[in-house]
């Protein structure tokens, strides 16, 4: 899933500059095997949000069944 914001910055119109940052998530993290003390991983290479963006299921991965949280978050810079 690649979500993109674009932030403008500087206070003087004519200076100003908009910044895009493109937000990936990669692969899950989560310790399905952390309870028993051991670590193992489920395999996922990428979050797929299980519903629509603005509900509660876009938070869930329709892969795994974890929260977003647990995949590895990557972010792209871009000044524009």
């Amino acid at each position: 899933m690649k979500k993109r914001v674009v932030r403008r910055e500087g206070s003087n119109r004519s200076t100003s500059s908009s910044v895009v940052r493109v937000v990936r998530y990669a692969e899950c993290q989560k310790n399905h095997a952390a309870n028993i003390g051991g670590y193992a991983v489920d395999g996922c290479r990428e979050f797929m949000p299980a519903g629509e963006e603005g509900t509660d299921s876009a938070l869930i991965c329709a892969a795994c069944g974890c929260h977003r949280n647990f995949h590895r978050r990557e972010v792209e810079t871009e000044a524009v």
